[in-house]
């Protein structure tokens, strides 16, 4: 495939006039919204309530994620899959690769009456391939997670790849991994009881099957002796924490959960994520899954007079579901099995960012029961609006082509499979009557991706995290670092902002604990991720859960990791019945000075601009914004006229 330029990807795409604009007033009708919440997408878009992704602002291909499954352990299945990955890197898409039917090393080949030599040197050609290829002449570096389930024969190699110490022609540092763990290894790990690493050429199809047909035919392999190697399960469980702690990886997805509370398991096992872990679909052989993703700003919908508005975010979430299956059939695909999946399964993934904003706004800290309370109604708001907009599309256009035999075609929503009753007003049983009649355009809708980047167009916080500190630095600023503004505005209003306060939390690395002068109220409000326990992010997680029908980034944060520690977080995680149980873990030692590592090491390194926030400092965040904005929404207006 040629070097796609903007131009050339435009010219690329075929928009006939028949494309169906959301006017204001047919979306109004429909929701009977007050005049105040109408906007079309690129209303929403410089409104700031909706925020795409970074490929979308790159160059206009619109599918960030793809999920890519090794076709056939031979040279021309890994080759294919090899391939397909460089020309989706090319093209701006970060990968999920599923290498777990790849046999071990040692593995008898027959073609060569040889020996394999197993996953680690498949995976050091990917990594290079993955440095090798550029996004765009190097706006973006090539990215790619591999995924293996933990019965693999290779396990202990793979968990050291990523490791910066050993030999390095056994390291593959650029890419990131990911455990595709079954629940049977959780209770042999919980029993301490005996694992039997395998080959997936001597034991086919394990990663075919999930839940009881996978427990039958693992230990099936088992009484045949058919293992390349028994050990203790707790062995390989302290190889994960060790490997965890020094990288922070690899991410922990969850098999079962995964499968069996997803609305595409009418296709096949699910056998990998993708880069960021919240994106859970089905590839084969002869489809890639794929996915454009959007995100709404949660801070957006609260009010001045500090309440939440349902009804804006109900009226958006709709115009971003019908948006994103427009680019469905928009899109330029990088490869034929991608565009293949896409139309066929019809998904999209509509997360969030700046939850913490929103708490904070609303003056609920991050950890309390009101918090707790106002994240299942923005999650559930979010899926019904969402599962709403895409019966609406499916009257009209027709429900996806692989519709029949799903859970929502036989009347199961997600958070049947979660086992959870709605706790809002919203009118379920209507929309359940709806989706009976009409199904839905879109086998999957919602999918909560870290948003660490598009989030600072917005200059709010990522995703559904906590903040990390209270203190960041700007890489365009000459100030060197800043306190953020809405901390600066409450410790203004209550005459505390002063060159004292700021000094104190500059020392303590954001944070406000440790300050006297600074209320009880508001260091619970401005509490920072270090400071709260991550059952309370598990809860938070496993709450939104129920109506996430794909899933989401879960971002651990720990002072003092052991093995105690860690081992307790990831059963949480998996008794709560989440489907990404981590993607991101980092860990602090209990002192100020590795608090807050990454913002602190940006600080020093600019002792000497020490400066107050200032107005200043707040209209350049507005001005470098809105001209970014300003180009966005530019490119994506011709993008919807076809030019």
């Amino acid at each position: 495939m040629s070097k796609l330029t903007m131009d050339q990807s435009m010219s690329k795409l075929t928009m006939n006039q028949a494309m169906s604009k959301l006017t204001v007033n047919q979306t109004m009708s429909k929701l009977k919204m007050n005049q105040a919440t109408k906007l079309t997408v690129n209303q929403a878009m410089s409104k700031q309530t909706v925020n795409q992704a970074i490929p979308f602002k790159l160059l206009l291909t619109t599918n960030s994620c793809y999920l890519v499954s090794i076709p056939s352990d031979s040279i021309e299945g890994i080759f294919d899959a090899l391939k397909n990955c460089a020309l989706i890197s090319k093209c701006f898409g970060d990968v999920g690769l599923g290498v777990h039917c790849v046999r071990a090393s040692g593995s008898y080949l027959e073609g060569i009456k040889g020996k394999s030599n197993g996953i680690v040197p498949m995976l050091r050609v990917f990594n290079a391939t993955s440095e090798f290829v550029e996004q765009g002449s190097s706006k973006r570096l090539g990215a790619l997670t591999a995924y293996l389930e933990p019965w693999h024969a290779d396990i202990f190699e793979f968990l050291e790849l990523k490791k910066n110490t050993g030999k390095e022609e056994m390291r593959a540092k650029n890419l990131a991994y990911a455990l595709w763990v079954p629940d049977l290894f959780m209770r042999r790990v919980e029993a301490d009881d005996d694992w039997t690493l395998m080959c997936p050429y001597e034991c086919p199809g394990l990663d075919e099957v999930f839940g009881q047909e996978f427990e039958t035919l693992y230990q099936m392999y088992e009484r045949e002796n058919k293992g390349k190697k028994t050990i203790r399960a707790q062995k390989l469980w302290f190889a994960i924490f060790e490997s965890q702690t020094q990288t922070g990886s690899p991410y922990m997805l969850y098999k079962d959960s995964c499968n069996r509370k997803s609305n595409q398991q009418n296709l096949g096992t699910i056998k990998c994520s993708n880069l960021c872990t919240e994106i859970v679909e089905f590839s084969s052989p002869d489809q890639i899954a794929s996915c454009c993703t959007a995100s709404l700003a949660l801070n957006k919908f609260v009010q001045s007079d500090g309440t939440f508005h349902f009804e804006q975010l109900r009226y958006v979430t709709a115009v971003a579901v019908k948006n994103l299956d427009k680019l469905i059939d928009r899109n330029v695909y990088p490869v034929l099995e991608a565009e293949i999946s896409n139309k066929k399964h019809r998904p999209i993934g509509l997360g969030v960012q700046g939850l913490a904003d929103a708490f904070i706004l609303m003056r609920y800290p991050f950890d309390s029961p009101e918090a707790k309370q106002l994240n299942k109604e923005i999650f559930e708001t979010i899926y019904f609006a969402a599962l709403d907009a895409s019966c609406e599309l499916a009257e009209k256009y027709g429900p996806y082509e692989t519709y029949p035999g799903s859970p929502v075609s036989k009347g199961i929503l997600q958070h049947d499979m979660w086992n959870v009753k709605p706790i809002t007003h919203l009118d379920w049983a209507s929309l359940r009557q709806r989706i009976t009649k009409h199904g839905v355009r879109n086998s999957l809708l919602v999918a909560v991706a870290p948003s660490e980047v598009t989030s600072l167009i917005l200059d709010i916080n990522d995703s559904v995290s906590a903040y990390c500190s209270h203190v960041y630095k700007l890489s365009y600023s000459r100030n060197g670092f800043c306190v953020r503004r809405n901390l600066v505005e409450d410790l203004t209003d209550r005459g505390l902002w002063n060159e004292d306060i700021k000094n104190q939390i500059i020392a303590a690395g954001g944070s406000m604990q440790g300050i006297a002068s600074i209320p009880e109220d508001l260091k619970d409000l401005y509490k920072t991720v270090w400071e709260m326990k991550q059952k309370v992010i598990l809860e938070l997680a496993a709450d939104r859960g129920a109506f996430i029908d794909q899933s989401q980034s879960v971002a651990i944060h720990m002072r003092d990791a052991n093995y105690g520690k860690l081992t307790s977080m990831h059963y949480c995680g998996w008794r709560l019945g989440l489907k990404t149980g981590l993607y991101s873990l980092k860990t602090a030692m209990n002192n100020k000075t590795t608090d807050f590592l990454e913002t602190r090491d940006e600080i020093l390194l600019d002792q000497q601009f020490h400066s107050l926030y200032s107005s200043s400092f707040e209209g350049s965040i507005c001005q470098v914004n809105r001209h970014l904005l300003k180009i966005l929404l530019v490119s994506y207006a011709n993008f919807l006229r076809g030019k």
